[in-house]
């Protein structure tokens, strides 16, 4: 896996072979399930090529950092009790990163746009690392934008990070497996789905129901 991953190159777009690069992916496929690995090694492939299409650059050291770190807080290891996964996630790319003296502003580039890659709506009209993460998300879990990418680039990315035969259901249980100790954290989001479909139990939270309940008299 390890000679596949720095030797793939899709469209001119490789993994970053540099000493932040290599620690990044050592570290995500010492942490990781082989499946949420390849989920965000294809997530960065598709998040750089998305930056092709729409005219964005950005540092793909950075990019790299964001989409392998975005799915980490689903790990046990780097889960907390009371935040949200992304958050989490977030979290340990910045804790990793300020090991290896990045940049604070970069950090923080890095932070956001894995804290908000489920955020559907926003990430896209901020800087490029933040929108081009959710872009790749985007593309690899809902496919939303699978016909912008010709068979080949598709292929070719698959070909290197395979997809399990089942990926669809795979990875919605490796949300629900995730998540299902605190499922408040996944009020107001997409991840409430995944708890409504693997908890038939689940009952949302509520805005209205909130702001009716608040102590305001009105």
């Amino acid at each position: 896996m390890a000679d596949t991953f720095r030797s793939a190159s899709v469209n001119g777009i490789a993994v970053p072979d540099s000493y932040l690069g290599r620690a990044i992916t050592e570290f995500v496929r010492d942490t990781e399930s082989e499946l949420l690995f390849n989920h965000s090694s294809r997530v960065f492939f598709f998040g750089a090529l998305a930056g092709q299409q729409r005219n964005l650059t950005c540092n793909l050291e950075l990019l790299y950092a964001a989409t392998m770190f975005h799915d980490i807080g689903l790990m046990p290891s780097h889960s907390s009790e009371n935040l949200r996964f992304e958050v989490d996630g977030a979290n340990a790319a910045r804790a990793f990163l300020q090991s290896y003296n990045v940049d604070p502003s970069d950090i923080e580039k890095v932070w956001t746009g894995i804290a908000l890659h489920t955020t559907p709506g926003v990430p896209e009209f901020m800087h490029p690392v933040v929108a081009l993460t959710t872009a790749g998300v985007e593309m690899d879990v809902l496919g939303l934008t699978y016909d912008q990418y010709s068979d080949s680039i598709r292929d070719a990315v698959v070909a290197a990070f395979p997809r399990a035969p089942h990926f669809k259901e795979d990875i919605i249980q490796a949300f629900y497996d995730g998540i299902k100790h605190k499922p408040h954290t996944t009020f107001g989001n997409v991840k409430a789905d995944v708890i409504a479909d693997k908890s038939p139990d689940f009952h949302y939270g509520n805005f209205c129901s909130v702001i009716r309940c608040s102590h305001w008299e009105a």
